[in-house]
């Protein structure tokens, strides 16, 4: 059985204008196997999904569910076929609970029986091992538990083919071994799974067989058993590609921002930062790890002007000068401009430092448009923004399209080396390679390496525990909005870190913090 062509995609082309997004595309995923995506950003996989998955309709080809050619024109008619997708972004209703979203939609013209409805729910839940309590609301749920929803969701509409498009891209390791459990569990119960992901060692941990797409063409696909790293990244960019971090000794450090005692409080009164306390020095990178929504977002936009404080002290210490500023009394833009920046990459990349719908030479201009006459001046912008595309690859007809219209990964190519580009003396970057091929991932840990021997203060918000061992020389470990730990970069270790993240309350005294 496990051998039954399930889906199959012949000859798939998609085009937008005179982009060529597929090209000839075959595809086929087997009942009863995960089948992982690759491909660097750009290269057409989640737009080859989409067009499975009803949300576009292919230019040329043919789609086959159970060996018959299909019309899928609509979400709704991959539904029918048994098809459903789980995007990046997800799509649901906030002040509804996990079991309105779950029902919503499905009986269009009846009353919803939300007793019926939690019970199969529940049985799901119990089928396959997921956690979730279904009366609760989505906005007091965390991103694994949206997630779960999601999955829930298409299960319960009965699909067989699920496509997942990142999953794994907010989920902390425990939630993602917790994740791929569940994967596996209905991989024996006869599902066909697909999976869109750039995270390699778990393309090599989850899948039976890799398809491997490369500037919208099918390349291959090959068992994962009879594959490794090196061969599937020459895959993916048609060349041999060196996958090392090029970690530098710290020289000549300094302080440069010192944080003491940072509290704040949302709205609901309740401590979202619990007395932060940390230096950030010249000529290093300071890596920040924890579970998503542990305070990370929170501490990087306090630090850059954007978070209301309640308590504590924020210093930089001026490289031109040797002055103390604290930037606790300072606008924004003052911090900015005194060399202060953050690249931030939330969850919605487009959702802060772009705005979609102008082209990146614009996007290159916003930070100089309180300074007068920015959209007179376009040189200096078109030349970064050509820069940009140039040395980051970003995937774009030319520097003049709206940035909307680019793949979340070049995005955030754009976000990240414009703000590289404003030669900063503190540069924040927060899930800089959220979403990135592997190539692309590499491009920008060697360009923080950079700006740590140029002298920059780095800060970086990782998810992989693995990069920032790997990069940082040291980890600062948040759980709860509270410092768990302070560690030295090259002599951590993965479960002490893991254990750390977990952590409830404070290491009072850490030998690495002390030495530094």
């Amino acid at each position: 059985m496990a051998n039954n062509i399930k889906l199959e995609c012949r000859g798939i082309t998609k085009t937008f204008g005179s982009v060529v997004a597929n090209k000839d595309c075959d595809l086929d995923v087997r009942e009863g196997e995960i089948l992982a995506i690759l491909g660097e950003n750009g290269s057409g996989k989640t737009t080859l999904m989409n067009m499975v998955a009803g949300i576009y309709f292919p230019d040329a080809g043919q789609i086959l569910i159970d060996g018959k050619e299909v019309s899928i024109a609509s979400p709704k008619d991959a539904f029918k076929y048994k098809i459903g997708m789980i995007h990046q972004h997800f799509k649901l209703v906030n002040v509804f609970s996990a079991v309105e979203n779950i029902a919503l939609g499905t009986d269009e013209n009846k009353r919803y029986k939300l007793s019926a409805v939690t019970k199969k729910v529940i049985e799901i839940t119990q089928r396959y091992g997921f956690m979730i309590d279904p009366d609760k609301k989505v906005h007091d749920m965390s991103v694994s538990e949206k997630q779960t929803v999601e999955i829930i969701k298409v299960l319960y509409r009965g699909a067989d083919i699920l496509i997942l498009d990142e999953p794994t891209a907010v989920l902390t390791p425990q939630e993602t071994e917790k994740l791929f459990a569940v994967l596996r569990r209905m991989r024996e119960d006869g599902k066909s799974i697909i999976i869109i992901t750039h995270k390699m060692h778990e393309v090599l941990s989850i899948s039976d067989r890799v398809a491997v797409l490369r500037k919208g063409e099918h390349v291959a696909t090959v068992n994962t058993a009879e594959t490794n790293e090196a061969e599937l990244t020459e895959m993916m960019m048609g060349e041999k590609v060196d996958l090392n971090i090029n970690r530098s000794e710290p020289q000549n450090t300094a302080d440069r921002l010192i944080v003491k005692g940072v509290t704040s409080v949302n709205d609901e009164g309740r401590k979202v930062l619990d007395d932060i306390t940390f230096t950030a020095k010249a000529g290093e990178i300071l890596g920040i790890a924890g579970i998503a929504g542990s305070g990370q977002r929170e501490l990087l936009e306090s630090i850059a002007g954007l978070h209301k404080l309640s308590a504590g002290e924020i210093t930089y210490v001026d490289p031109k000068t040797g002055n103390d500023e604290n930037l606790r009394n300072k606008t924004p833009i003052q911090i900015r401009d005194l060399g202060v920046r953050l690249s931030f990459v939330p969850e919605d990349r487009l959702g802060m430092g772009l705005v979609g719908n102008m082209d990146i030479i614009d996007n290159m201009m916003l930070r100089s448009y309180k300074k007068g006459f920015a959209f007179v001046q376009r040189k200096g912008p078109k030349d970064l923004a050509e820069r940009i595309i140039r040395d980051l690859h970003v995937a774009t007809p030319s520097a003049t399209t709206p940035v909307r219209q680019l793949s979340g990964g070049n995005v955030q190519k754009v976000l990240v080396g414009r703000e590289i580009a404003a030669a900063p003396s503190v540069l924040m970057a927060a899930y800089p390679v959220r979403g990135l091929d592997v190539n692309a991932s590499y491009t920008i840990y060697n360009l923080l390496n950079e700006q740590k021997e140029r002298g920059v203060a780095v800060i970086f918000v990782g998810e992989d525990l693995d990069v920032l061992m790997d990069l940082c020389d040291r980890i600062l470990v948040i759980n709860s909005g509270k410092v768990t730990g302070i560690v030295d970069g090259r002599t951590a270790k993965k479960d002490e870190l893991g254990m750390l993240m977990v952590k409830s309350t404070s290491i009072a005294e850490n030998k690495t913090e002390g030495e530094n």
